[in-house]
């Protein structure tokens, strides 16, 4: 029998069933007006026809009202509209549960990028040992961060996973329960969550996802493909940001860290505790039923009767683990050795620490913290500071900090900022005395632009009696000029004797973090992916020159303007000039659910990158290296669609375009995370200060997407209109990087949906502003088209096309309600006496139409 194409697939078991299953649960009565299920189809076909015949969304809830509602009263629609809110919302989780169940049937678990096609390929192409070195050396670091832009309660995260199985089992009374169930229980948290609440909510991915899939990707590797030996090398590991990224998020005490620290820990303990017991009831013969019971024994008290105590050390638990082990294999025939082995590997994997606890500060707030530190030893020590250190060039500074040592107190400053960074330094050392050196080894510095800022962070620890911190020290460059400049500040860190001996008590490893998503805000789409991917090549040279291996760390987001899309894409297209010994990349928000909230969908992205990784070094080497001629391509595309976004960003209406006709100023009155929307608590906004996800997130609810594209047109234009239309056509068929770049560009268009804000083209203010604007996207549009040889987006990707059409299609009426509730707003704000208390419901319209927007999308921000 033949397999389905893949639209088939999908057309079969998600489309028809989120028909039936959606027919069932808009028939369900959730409120003492059953009639909001048979209403909300016929608003839909409203809105479908009123966008095609070019009406405004205050037109076409004018219509629907006047049509269906007999001229209900202003209260009466507002009612209705928030009942439609609440349909749709649901409506969305049972499409994601619905998608999610169908997830191993729609994509090919075997195919391309899966284990199995690893391991086939190194066969056919007689490249075992290549693939077992490849193995024993590289690490795929997935982090888990602390930006969430899809926040459910805890309970309808239950619901969701128990929807999603009864979907796949076809159980159709559970299904009905469960939609009712879903139809009655809150969505919206009354209150912002904590860092530990989010952290919390995180670690469910990591003891019920990623703990399960690790382990059998690594078990499958050693059982067919290094015939049964132990990997060694940690393959895959978990990063995790929530309660240790302090930039920008004053919510993140030191109080917080050590408790996020100290549940990591439990959580781990927790599944091996677990595991342990299901072993116990296997594991009853001679010679292993007593060790068995007392490590299960020691892991119950660890977990449940500690108060932070643990009784048994990590050595202690690998070594009887293995002790077990012989005896299995010597005395027993190696009876239940599989499931044995399987929680070594985990053990391997996950340690103590199960992920490692990232602290982050902003390099800014460095330069506030050494003005204190300073002022206080020039008064307490003044051995340790010159008096003129303020008055020093940076070269100067820059030495005396190689060489400071101290034992500072925190609780001698006044200043909540500098005691805190203090103690989040501090902190590091008492988690890795409970956790293990992996429980937290890293320290990110955002906004580096100086190698001072790396010395400053790397003296905070030696000033806090640690002389030679087990901590990797990590820069993040982010804006176009850092990313430019990052080799120039790495060789001044590599050729200082201080640093260089600290890199080689770190292996000679030095890790470096990149933003996509504030280079894309400071630079635009090609320059922010172009300019990284020059500063990756610049940084691996000069980290050679100095016998130093560079790790890269990706701060992507979810949406292609953040360095989302098909990642793993990018990874197997780079090029033999960049360093790829590991994958370390951020997963956010939405993208954490999307990519890795099943243990189907975990296990084909982490596969997926591990290929990615392989491809790279071992069967395509040195075939993805660009030439001269090739990148002198792209440095033009680039500078042409950076010039593009520079002006457009200049535009003196772009600030107020954002503020006023967009959802921006609402992300700060969500409930989604615990971090504000900007760094600064200025009413005014600054550009700078603007955080990444409200930026995309704002563009990605008017259905405009311009951080995905803009830019992207005129670049290629330029070719075009200069017959030279044949040198993108040929970089386009010969190098993955910028076909990808381009392809995920593509996915930004076809999220995109212009007739929902055609109303502002007759703005007397911004009218101007939205036509250059839609002008960039239809030009961007033809030419992608024209380059793929496509006529519709993303025809080569028929299931993804499909997926955001069902999607697109769902909020609909939502980006209707959220647009007209915006329009009804500015019109309340321009009478003589605006009504406040309409105002304030027309923007909880807005701020609850968000979320459902932004969920839906999977990828928006």
């Amino acid at each position: 029998m033949y397999t389905l194409p893949i639209i088939e697939r999908f057309n079969q078991n998600v489309l028809s069933k989120y028909h039936i299953y959606n027919s069932v649960f808009i028939t369900l009565p959730f409120d003492s007006i059953d009639n909001t299920g048979v209403l909300l189809p016929l608003f839909t076909d409203v809105c479908d026809t009123g966008f095609k015949k070019q009406e405004t969304p205050k037109e076409i809830v004018d219509f629907f009202s006047k049509k269906y509602l007999n001229d209900a009263s202003e209260s009466e629609k507002i009612d209705l509209m928030f009942r439609f809110i609440q349909y749709i919302e649901r409506q969305i989780v049972l499409f994601d549960a619905i998608e999610d169940a169908a997830f191993p049937v729609v994509n090919n678990m075997e195919g391309r990028g899966s284990l199995r096609d690893i391991k086939e390929k190194s066969d056919a192409k007689d490249k075992k040992e290549e693939l077992i070195e490849f193995l024993e050396n590289f690490n795929v670091r997935t982090v888990l961060t602390a930006h969430p832009t899809q926040f459910y309660p805890g309970a309808v995260l239950g619901i969701i996973n128990d929807l999603t199985n009864s979907i796949r089992e076809n159980n159709l009374l559970d299904i009905k329960q469960l939609l009712a169930q879903l139809g009655k229980t809150p969505f919206i948290q009354s209150e912002k969550p904590n860092p530990y609440d989010e952290a919390v909510s995180l670690i469910w991915y990591l003891e019920n996802v990623f703990y399960e899939t690790s382990g059998e990707i690594v078990h499958y590797l050693q059982k067919n493909v290094l015939n049964g030996q132990s990997l060694e090398n940690s393959l895959i590991k978990l990063g995790f940001w929530p309660g240790g990224d302090r930039d920008g998020n004053p919510f993140v005490t030191t109080e917080i860290t050590m408790k996020v620290a100290d549940r990591l820990r439990s959580s781990i303990l927790k599944c091996y505790y677990f595991e342990m017991r299901n072993l116990k009831r296997k594991l009853t013969f001679e010679g292993v039923n007593v060790l068995v019971a007392e490590l299960e024994n020691k892991l119950y008290r660890s977990v449940f009767y500690s108060q932070g105590e643990i009784f048994i050390t990590l050595e202690e638990f690998k070594s009887q683990l293995n002790k077990i082990k012989n005896i299995l294999v010597d005395k027993h025939q190696s009876l239940y050795l599989d499931q044995l082995e399987s929680l070594l590997i985990k053990v391997n994997l996950f340690g103590f620490h199960f992920a490692s606890l990232d602290i982050r500060q902003n390099s800014k707030i460095h330069d506030v913290v050494f003005k204190d530190v300073v002022d206080y030893y020039l008064k307490s020590n003044p051995t340790v500071f010159p008096k003129n250190y303020f008055e020093l060039p940076d070269e100067e500074k820059f030495i005396i900090l190689s060489n400071v040592k101290g034992n500072i107190n925190p609780d001698v400053f006044e200043n909540e900022i500098t005691k805190s960074t203090i103690e989040s330094v501090q902190a590091i050392k008492n988690i890795q005395e409970k956790n293990g050196e992996f429980g937290a080894n890293r320290y990110i510095i955002s906004n580096n632009d100086s190698a001072l800022d790396v010395m400053e962070a790397y003296a905070l620890f030696r000033l806090s009696n640690w002389e030679n911190p087990s901590v990797d020290i990590i820069p993040l460059f982010e804006s176009v000029d850092d990313l430019l400049n990052a080799h120039i500040i790495m060789e001044k860190l590599y050729t200082n004797p201080t640093y260089s001996n600290h890199l080689d008590n770190r292996n000679n490893k030095q890790t470096i973090m990149l933003g996509f998503s504030d280079g894309t805000k400071d630079g635009g789409y090609l320059m922010a992916n172009w300019s990284i991917y020059k500063a990756k090549e610049a940084l691996t040279t000069i980290s050679r020159k100095y016998g130093i291996k560079v790790i890269f760390f990706d701060g992507r987001g979810g949406p292609p303007a953040r360095g989302g899309g098909k990642t793993h894409k990018f990874y197997a297209s780079l090029g033999p000039k960049i360093e790829n010994n590991e994958i370390q990349v951020t997963v956010q928000g939405q993208t954490i659910s999307s990519n890795f909230g099943t243990l189907d969908s975990c296990r084909y992205n982490l596969e997926n990158l591990l290929s990615a990784g392989l491809t790279n070094q071992v069967f395509s080497k040195g075939k993805n290296e660009l030439t001269k001629d090739e990148a002198a391509i792209l440095e033009q595309l680039a500078e042409l669609g950076y010039q593009k976004y520079l002006n457009f960003k200049s535009h003196p209406k772009f600030i107020p375009y954002l503020e006023q006709m967009s959802t921006l100023k609402y992300y700060a009155k969500t409930n989604i995370g615990s971090r504000p929307s900007k760094r600064s608590k200025s009413e005014h906004l600054d550009f700078a200060d603007l955080r990444a996800i409200p930026f995309v997130g704002s563009w990605s609810q008017l259905k405009q997407n311009v951080p995905g594209f803009f830019g992207v047109g005129t670049a290629l234009k330029h070719f075009e209109e200069t017959n030279q239309w044949d040198k993108v056509q040929d970089l386009y068929d010969h190098s993955l990087f910028f076909k990808t770049l381009l392809e995920n560009s593509m996915m930004s268009l076809a999220k995109s949906f212009f007739p929902l804000t055609a109303y502002m083209r007759k703005d007397p203010e911004f009218g101007a502003f939205w036509q250059i604007i839609y002008d960039e996207f239809l030009e961007t549009k033809r030419l992608l088209l024209k380059i793929a040889g496509h006529k519709e987006l993303m025809e080569n990707y028929p299931d993804g096309k499909a997926s955001i059409q069902i999607r697109e299609r769902i909020v609909l009426p939502l980006l209707t309600i959220q647009q007209n509730a915006l329009l009804r707003i500015n019109e309340l704000n321009k009478e003589a006496n605006p009504d406040e208390n309409l105002i304030k419901v027309y923007e909880k319209i807005v701020t609850r139409s968000l979320f459902g927007n932004t969920n839906a999308s999977r990828n928006s921000a």
